[in-house]
């Protein structure tokens, strides 16, 4: 994890002793005296790393404060939960592996501390293979990631069917933002609108059995060892939902760090579909999964280019290259 040093955590903090009798232990760690350095995140203001000085141990620390009123929710916690379940389903050991948790306490900013993992996240495969020509190396982590992915949801399938009124409402929730936020006018949304309407018409939307999803399939989440080791962080998102929200998300993410390092969406192209196809290999009748995932992915490529562009840091010109390519993405029904 890349971070801005801080500091070290002072002896009078709680945090300090939560560290030192509650974290080290579970690393095999005891010291009497121990001196924690902290280094923020420079993704997130409320992801820390804490590197006790004299072993060398690391842990990430996460800071969820708490909600208040009726609504409130413990979202460390929740995590939390999430990284153990997945864990229990033996995705805790290489070519799977999702980070252990080591603590969460809410008396302390609701938080979750959790191992450090080494490895190269996605987002640097991807720009090497557009900046440096490692295309093949993309491919392979590609395809561990899909056997990740299909090991996930597949242990995780359940009987009940995708309510894809879920995924129909978070598509209003992100068109409401662009309009409010981004100043998106109605040339935009009325047919953002119709086009979200018309695919909650198409049964293939409906077809396909509940699994968790990650929630929040992007090139910073995924992390990669030697081989076809793929480990994954960043569970709060995790949700019942279609498999394809958690593809399509990834697939937008491509088309978008694609589109940023060469100018066009195109060159994305090649490595979704080995991606998705990567993906139905972990299942009894590849070309069927595959049919079906191709018939309900340009829906979430399409909301995810959407969920790009809502942010802050998009320029303007770019976020509406992002918001017609998700029109030209989300006019593909099936």
């Amino acid at each position: 994890m890349n971070g801005r040093y801080l500091g070290h955590v002072s002896r009078m903090d709680p945090l300090y002793g939560y560290l030192r009798h509650d974290i080290l232990p579970q690393l095999g760690v005891s010291r009497h005296d121990p001196e924690f350095r902290v280094f923020q995140s420079v993704c997130s203001r409320d992801v820390y790393l804490y590197a006790e000085k004299r072993s060398g141990a690391r842990v990430v620390g996460k800071f969820y404060p708490e909600r208040r009123g009726p609504d409130r929710v413990m979202k460390g916690e929740t995590e939390y939960n999430n990284l153990v379940f997945l864990r229990s389903l033996g995705l805790d050991s290489p070519p799977h592996y999702v980070v252990r948790p080591l603590g969460y306490n809410a008396d302390i900013g609701g938080l979750l501390v959790m191992e450090h993992l080494g490895g190269q996240v996605l987002g640097a495969v991807i720009n090497q293979a557009i900046h440096q020509g490692e295309r093949d190396r993309l491919y392979r982590k590609l395809a561990s990631l899909a056997h990740f992915l299909a090991t996930m949801h597949n242990r995780t399938a359940k009987d009940w069917g995708v309510v894809f009124t879920d995924a129909w409402a978070y598509t209003g929730r992100l068109i409401g933002s662009l309009v409010a936020k981004r100043g998106m006018g109605r040339d935009h949304s009325d047919e953002l609108y119709a086009l979200r309407d018309a695919w909650r018409e198409r049964g293939c939307m409906w077809e396909d059995r509940a699994v968790l999803a990650h929630g929040d399939v992007t090139p910073s989440n995924f992390l990669f060892g030697g081989g076809d080791h793929v480990m994954a962080i960043d569970l709060e998102r995790m949700q019942w939902a279609d498999r394809v929200f958690d593809l399509g998300r990834l697939c937008g993410e491509l088309k978008h760090f694609f589109c940023q390092g060469t100018g066009g969406f195109g060159g994305a192209e090649p490595f979704i579909g080995h991606f998705l196809w990567e993906y139905c290999r972990h299942f009894p009748d590849r070309m069927s999964a595959f049919s079906a995932i191709t018939r309900r992915a340009p829906f979430y490529i399409g909301i995810t280019l959407l969920r790009i562009a809502r942010n802050s840091w998009i320029d303007q010109h770019y976020r509406w290259r992002l918001v017609h390519e998700a029109k030209q993405t989300l006019r593909a029904l099936p």
